[in-house]
This record gives structure tokens, sequence and C-alpha cells, in this order.
């Protein structure tokens, strides 16, 4: 589909989905974004939904400014994913022990490894500059100071509440049957104490005192606390792709360990929470994607499902329109809190079915029925990026 646009804001409003389907606190946000002075344009992604000071699924172009509730607290969240060698007929009946040995390897929820990942010592790691990454951790805002040893034992961990990891299998075309590995995960604690920390100091500065939401609140280029923020920024966006990474090699292994002739193309991953510099219609800008990846002409990206719904590798088609970016996934349609409400635990099962996951109540705020439906997410989206495949789950791993 084509987009439509936002009425009454001040800068132009793209939505690629119904602007009526739009919850109300979603759509009060999309204004009060489009009434910002610094602001070129908003992409709104198909997966919208209220958000945070910002909305999740929006792409916000700035000029000369920066809104890091824009981003988010989980900076540098994406998605990671490698296609392997392995078909259906490779897998075993029973994926539990599969499961099992993906829990013991990667630690989830508020686990951490007892000591730092050594990435010398992991196969398939091919990430360097590790040296001058963690001396770096010395110049982000001295009040973290103190997290490093956490941030250390954290990289290589997937954390909690929508984070994933997930074996699927390709479905249709030539390659059906596949067998892809694929994780969802970012930047852990010390990305949110990052962000959290700025967020305030910006919410403090004389220029954003009359803003419609207070959580809007830039930085100015030119400034220290712009300056202060960017650096802080994009080593939180380095450390969440490296996190990816580890994780993504220790799955390999743990693959590697059971099926010791699998072999593996090259990995993507591409962040959904993120700045980025970019240019469009002539004019230099910085783009924030909080719920959004780049798809740009050509780029690979993962858009997934909910657990038990699928899941794609899709192709970017560069719409400048939505400055070159798609959605994130499925996008929520009720929080949380309504879905503990709404659905038990048989629901769960029922709706994971053939899926080796866990299917107590620990998780059933993520269960399926609290998302939107992934193929019309990716039915209004045909004009942003092209589908080169689509995955389901076989195996699941939530913290």
């Amino acid at each position: 589909m084509s987009f439509t646009e936002l009425p009454g804001t001040r800068a132009p409003v793209r939505v690629w989905t119904d602007p009526y389907g739009i919850e109300p606190q979603a759509a009060r946000q999309l204004r009060n974004i489009g009434a910002l002075p610094w602001v070129q344009g908003v992409a709104v992604m198909p997966d919208v939904h209220f958000g945070k000071g910002a909305t999740v699924g929006s792409v916000i172009a700035m000029r000369q400014a920066v809104s890091p509730a824009a981003v988010g607290v989980d900076i540098g969240c994406g998605m990671s994913a490698v296609r392997t060698s392995l078909t259906a007929v490779d897998l075993p009946d029973d994926l539990g022990p599969l499961r099992r040995a993906i829990e013991s390897a990667i630690p989830v929820g508020f686990s951490m490894h007892a000591d730092a990942v050594d990435p010398r010592r992991v196969r398939g790691l091919e990430q360097g500059g590790w040296g001058d990454f963690w001396q770096r951790f010395g110049t982000l805002d001295r009040r973290v100071a103190q997290l490093e040893t956490r941030a250390r034992r954290q990289l290589g961990t997937l954390g909690g509440g929508n984070h994933f990891i997930e074996v699927c299998l390709e479905s249709g075309g030539a390659d059906d049957g596949r067998v892809w590995l694929m994780l969802h995960s970012g930047s852990r604690n010390i990305g949110k104490e990052l962000a959290e920390r700025h967020m305030a100091v910006a919410r403090g500065l004389p220029h954003n005192a009359d803003l419609p939401d207070r959580d809007l609140a830039v930085f100015l280029t030119g400034t220290p606390e712009m300056d202060a923020y960017r650096r802080d920024l994009w080593w939180a966006q380095e450390y969440a792709r490296r996190n990816r990474a580890v994780m993504l090699a220790l799955l390999g292994n743990v693959v590697r360990e059971h099926f010791p002739q699998v072999g593996f193309d090259e990995p993507i991953s591409a962040h959904h929470n993120y700045v980025a510099e970019e240019t469009f219609g002539g004019e230099e800008v910085l783009v924030t994607r909080k719920g959004a990846i780049r798809a740009g002409r050509g780029d690979l990206g993962v858009i997934p499902g909910s657990m038990g719904t699928g899941s794609y590798i899709v192709r970017g088609k560069g719409n400048p329109d939505a400055y070159c970016s798609a959605s994130h996934g499925a996008g929520r349609r009720m929080s949380r809190g309504q879905a503990k409400r709404t659905f038990s635990t048989a629901d769960l099962v029922a709706q994971t079915a053939g899926v080796e996951c866990r299917k107590d109540a620990g998780v059933v705020d993520e269960i399926p029925g609290a998302y939107k439906d992934i193929t019309e997410v990716m039915a209004q989206q045909d004009d942003l990026v092209e589908v080169v495949a689509h995955l389901r789950q076989v195996v699941c791993v939530k913290g």
C-alpha cells in the first residue's frame, strides 16, 4: 500500500497503515512529534503503537537535533539471523534437548555470564576491535562507571520481555525446510542506564520547556549535551551489535554440537532502535528509528512475528517517502497487562502449538494474540520491502 498523511501536523507525518486504526494515545504522540520545530518529517510503520515519549514504529528525521526518547531505552535493539545448511529432515522429533542446550549456553532474563565472555575463545565470532571498544567505556557518562563489570558479564546474554532466540524453518520456495537461526536483543542494562540518564538531562534543558510532551525533549547540535549523548549512543549501539554477534556465535556452537555437519551463510544483523546520519531531500538529518529497520535499496533485514506466527527475511526497496525504512515486527495490539488479563496459559499452549518453547504464566504477555497479524503488517508495506524468505518457528527461547 502507499502512505496516507496524518492531518493537522506542521511536518509531514506519513502513515503506512489505516490512520483511523491507530490507538488515540499513539496518534496524539505522532501529532506532538510532527509539531516539533526541528522535525523534517515522520514515517509511521504498520506495526505502530504507543510508546514512552515517541511512538514505537516511528521514523523521525530531525534537523540539527535528536530526541533520546525517539530511540528508546534499549539502544541498538535489533535482530540477527543466519541461514544454515541444515534442513527440517536433519532435526529430531523432540526439540526439547536443543532448547535446553541453548538456554544453558546463553543466559536469559536477568541472568548473566559468571565471567565475561572472552571473544578469542568463541568459535565463529569474527568481530574485532574488542580492546578499543572496552577502552572507550571509560569515556562514557561517569555515572555508569561502576557498571563496567556488569556490562562485560551481560555481553552475550538475551534479556527478557520480547527478546528471543529461535530456530526456524523456511517455508516455500526452492529452500523450503532450510533451518535458520534468529535472535532479538539489544544493549542490555548498560544501554538502558545511559538512555535514562540522557533523557533526564534533555528534559531539564531550557529550549524544551514548552514542548507538548516533555518526554520528547531534544538535544541540539553544537551543544555539550548533544556531544555527550552521541558519544554514549554510538557506543551503546555498538555494544548491542556485539552482544548479538556473541550470542549468534554461541548459538551456532550449540547447533554445531548437535549437528557437526552444519554450515552457516553470512549473517544478517540490523538495529531497529537507533540513530543514523542520513541525507533526504538534499538535507543532512539525524534519523531515529524506534521500532523500525533501515530498508534502503538492497538492504537485508529481519521482520519477526510473535511466538508461533512466523517471521520474514526482507530486502529493502529504498522508498524515500518512508526514509528508507520498514517495520521492525508485528507490533503489539495490547499492553502486557491487558494480555495477562485476557489470555491464560491454556491459550498460550494452543497458540504456540508445534513450537518448542516456554508455555507458562511467565510468558503469557508474549502470546501471539497480544500482537498484530504479521501477514497484514507485511501487506501494508509492500512498497517498502520485498520478501526474501518466510520463516516459521520450531524452537523459541525467551527470558
